[in-house]
């Protein structure tokens, strides 16, 4: 059975989470006509993932990580390479409560299925740090989170460079020199594996229409990001899709050498409404519907579009590498 129809399947579990835990009583409608189609590449890779996504009685994340389990093994049947990424905010409430209760009880439940956790490549958020460190995210993710205690790591997928970020050093440390250190192993990283195509993925956007706003802490990451020419960079935090136009780290709109940012912290938390007027180059926002960022890394291109959990496809879009 094929993904597409496998998304299927979870509808009607979708359905229940968004009425039941979206909060948000006015989800962006949807548009009329045939729904869109996800746009394949040809022998590409595959990334599925989301931010902002277990919550202890609730459905949303179990409807979410479905949809990310049936694709993990359509792929896997059909031999296509698949890793599972998140953007932060892993469980809730808080990472406080260890891994027994926020990490085992609620990710578990939903997304830690088996096939899941064999391909996750995960990244923190301010929830993941409520205990005072990252200690329940790394005993939880174990290596597949990256070298314990700094929640940054890079990696690839096909013929792309992956790097996944710690945001929160601007957030959660007190110690100014943690930043430094992830900064200068950017630049480095950048620096040894030169890749047509790169992504990274943070929790904290530097830009956004969403309640929180752009986080302007995350600059710095952002100019390394796109003098390393950096394609594409993926963000949480925010509970709601929204899509920008390739930018400067300043938000210059270049369509060159632009890095795109997308949000897509609609893994189960409670979801939030999209501000407007929305921000300088906004080109797409999606809001109260729970769903998943699919990427398809192809040579040279990338495609990627929003699936929410009655497996509508939303706003597929393609574009080549610098």
């Amino acid at each position: 059975m094929d993904s597409v129809k496998l998304l299927k399947v979870v509808a009607c579990a979708g359905l229940v989470a968004l009425l039941c835990c979206s909060g948000d009583e006015n989800p962006t409608p949807v548009p009329p006509g045939s729904p869109p189609q996800e746009l394949a590449l040809a022998g590409a890779s595959v990334m599925i993932g989301a931010g902002d996504i277990a919550v202890c009685g609730t459905n949303g994340d179990e409807a979410t990580g479905a949809i990310v389990d049936s694709v993990v093994k359509a792929d896997s049947v059909a031999r296509v390479t698949t890793v599972v990424f998140t953007i932060g905010d892993n469980a809730y409430p808080s990472g406080s409560g260890g891994v027994e209760r926020d990490f085992q009880r609620c990710f578990t439940g939903s997304w830690g299925k088996d096939r899941i956790m064999k391909v996750i490549r995960p990244s923190p958020g301010n929830h993941d740090y409520d205990s005072g460190t990252l200690a329940p995210y790394f005993a939880f993710f174990g290596d597949r989170a990256g070298p314990a205690g700094k929640g940054y790591y890079s990696y690839d997928v096909g013929g792309w460079h992956v790097i996944a970020m710690n945001s929160e050093v601007y957030f959660e440390s007190n110690d100014p020199s943690e930043a430094k250190a992830q900064e200068d192993w950017l630049r480095k990283d950048l620096a040894e594996h030169r890749s047509r195509c790169a992504l990274a993925y943070f929790h904290r956007p530097l830009f956004s229409s969403g309640t929180y706003g752009p986080a302007t802490e995350v600059l710095g990451l952002w100019r390394i990001l796109f003098a390393g020419g950096v394609d594409l960079v993926l963000n949480g935090h925010e509970h709601d899709y929204e899509r920008f136009l390739p930018q400067t780290p300043l938000g210059v709109a270049d369509s060159v050498n632009g890095v795109e940012e997308i949000i897509a912290g609609t893994g189960g938390g409670v979801l939030r409404m999209v501000r407007y007027p929305v921000a300088r180059n906004s080109a797409a926002q999606i809001h109260g519907r729970f769903g998943v960022l699919k990427l398809i890394l192809g040579a040279g291109e990338y495609s990627h579009a929003f699936i929410d959990t009655n497996g509508r496809v939303w706003d597929p879009s393609r574009r080549k590498c610098h």
